[in-house]
């Protein structure tokens, strides 16, 4: 969409062999500190091999901005900070997601990418190339003022029109957080989830709350983890077809629960359970509540949807 690819000099190979002028223009600080890449935050993620087919899930839910870079050039910094203001300028009509390619080499050979950057557009799951190599100035303006729109455009004629999720603010420093600290009694949970068993990790996790019933952060933990378990490999269009042609099978709506989740709309995902109790499915109660409880422990506490939805769970149950 940004006109006619072009080849370039990869910053890396994948094969391992690094130029030289990636080499000089290497950067040793994170993200966010001084001196690094811009920060993820907003509309912005950062993706990894472990959680890329879920974000490939939710692209049928809203389209999505993918950058396969390195975190490290500053020469992709301008790029990477410009493509990261115009999306969240969008208020959730986009989402950009950023895989590290030399990282995660095996998401840039799926895609059939060289070396960075490249710049897809990602809609029900299906990529379209847009711009390989460093943008010119003028390319650059042509991806914000052109392209960006055009990208929600075709996802809006393809049914995708969701919203993407809010992941805080992306000018806040990013400096480590106690729940980034991996507790030791976590640490082969964590690992088994960094790896993509979440089955293994909430098995983990669930000897870690028999130890600590009050763990809130295991708690979380697992019921990610049991959510990827049930869902991260699912056919988006395929779920939600049966839960359209199905409305009373409880099985199909916690499954478009789960997509919702999993995609970030975390009020889609309470609103349909609460309304199909309310409905009056009173046989599926106890079914519903369990996966609601689940879902509970991964918002924030003070999150005013969760808030929310916990009252209007109790007056159904009462």
């Amino acid at each position: 969409m940004a006109g006619q690819q072009r080849q370039f000099n990869p910053g890396v190979s994948l094969a391992g062999a690094v130029d030289l002028e990636a080499l000089k223009h290497q950067v040793t600080a994170e993200p966010g500190q001084a001196g690094g890449a811009p920060a993820a935050g907003g509309y912005v993620i950062d993706t990894t091999e472990n959680t890329f087919q879920a974000m490939v899930q939710t692209s049928a839910t809203f389209p999505i901005l993918l950058l396969l870079w390195l975190p490290t050039d500053d020469r992709l910094f301008p790029m990477a900070k410009t493509l990261g203001d115009a999306v969240n300028a969008m208020n959730g009509q986009l989402q950009l997601s950023r895989i590290d390619v030399a990282s995660f080499p095996a998401v840039a050979q799926a895609f059939g990418v060289q070396g960075a950057p490249a710049l897809f557009a990602l809609i029900n799951g299906r990529p379209m190339p847009l711009l390989q190599g460093l943008p010119s100035d003028q390319e650059m303006r042509q991806i914000v003022d052109e392209v960006l729109p055009k990208i929600v455009q075709v996802a809006q004629q393809a049914g995708v029109t969701g919203t993407a999720p809010y992941a805080g603010d992306p000018d806040t420093e990013q400096t480590p957080s106690p729940e980034q600290t991996v507790p030791p009694e976590h640490e082969q949970a964590h690992r088994l989830a960094m790896e993509g068993d979440y089955a293994g990790a909430a098995a983990a996790y669930s000897k870690v709350l028999e130890a600590d019933p009050n763990d809130a952060l295991a708690a979380r933990e697992r019921a990610k983890a049991l959510l990827l378990a049930r869902s991260a490999d699912a056919d988006v269009r395929e779920v939600r077809a049966a839960a359209a042609d199905h409305p009373e099978d409880v099985d199909a709506q916690m499954a478009v629960a789960d997509i919702d989740m999993i995609g970030g709309q975390i009020q889609d995902a309470f609103d349909r359970l609460l309304d199909y109790l309310a409905a009056g499915h009173r046989d599926q109660m106890e079914t519903v509540r369990v996966r609601l409880l689940e879902y509970f422990a991964i918002p924030d506490p003070s999150d005013e949807r969760l808030k929310r939805a916990r009252r209007r769970l109790a007056t159904l149950l009462y």
